[in-house]
């Protein structure tokens, strides 16, 4: 059994690798977990003792396959848990994220079976995010962001890239909800932001940044 410690290494090492689609720096891996570059030398000698990094020094980090095997059960409970709280017990989404770090941690497999088959077998969290099947397999849907769609295409909004609280309650506000359905209207040249209509014919204008930062699929 691995540490809470470790376990949020292996989970910090595969978000990184994801992003870059290669080897991770230490100083990358200090940032994400939040501590110093050498107390994540100690923690990587340990976890490639365990056979769960490739790691050389100066070269990067990258999970092995047991790692990844690991990384991707605790990405499936994270993610689980984030919609068990949403759907089930009134959570808003820009609320779930601290408390689902803590549960991810529980070692139960019994326990997410259960809780995965009575949220029906979902693919996405709340934010979109996929949900990694029992087996560790994904369901990746082919999107866009908000910012690279054209005027006048329709897109439906599928997830967001920025998981921040601030951003997430300020999609709240502006209506700009998982599963709308957008058409796009004039671009402004001078700072890139955009008018976007909802289906009720309503309209908004809305930032370069906060469309880049949306994820869509283009009808």
């Amino acid at each position: 059994m691995n540490s809470l410690t470790e376990e949020n290494y292996i989970k910090a090492i595969y978000k990184l690798c994801e992003k870059s689609s290669g080897a991770v720096t230490t100083n990358a891996i200090a940032d994400k977990v939040r501590t110093k570059a050498a107390s994540v030398s100690d923690m990587l000698k340990k976890l490639s003792k365990k056979k769960l990094i490739n790691y050389q020094k100066y070269q990067g980090v990258t999970l092995t396959a047991n790692g990844e095997k690991i990384a991707l059960a605790i990405v499936r409970k994270h993610r689980l848990w984030e919609l068990f709280l949403v759907q089930k017990l009134s959570f808003k989404w820009d609320e779930v994220h601290d408390i689902a770090e803590q549960l991810e941690h529980i070692q139960s497999d019994e326990l997410i079976k259960r809780m995965d088959k009575f949220l029906d077998f979902p693919r996405f969290d709340p934010h979109g995010d996929p949900i990694p099947d029992e087996k560790g397999k994904l369901h990746i849907q082919q999107s866009k962001l908000l910012s690279q769609i054209k005027k006048g295409k329709h897109c439906i909004i599928i997830g967001v890239v920025d998981h921040s609280p601030a951003f997430l309650r300020y999609l709240d506000k502006t209506g700009l909800e998982l599963g709308n359905e957008l058409k796009i209207g004039d671009r402004v040249d001078y700072d890139q932001s955009m008018f976007i209509q909802f289906k009720n014919k309503l309209s908004t204008h809305i930032s370069h940044d906060v469309a880049k930062n949306i994820l869509v699929l283009e009808k």
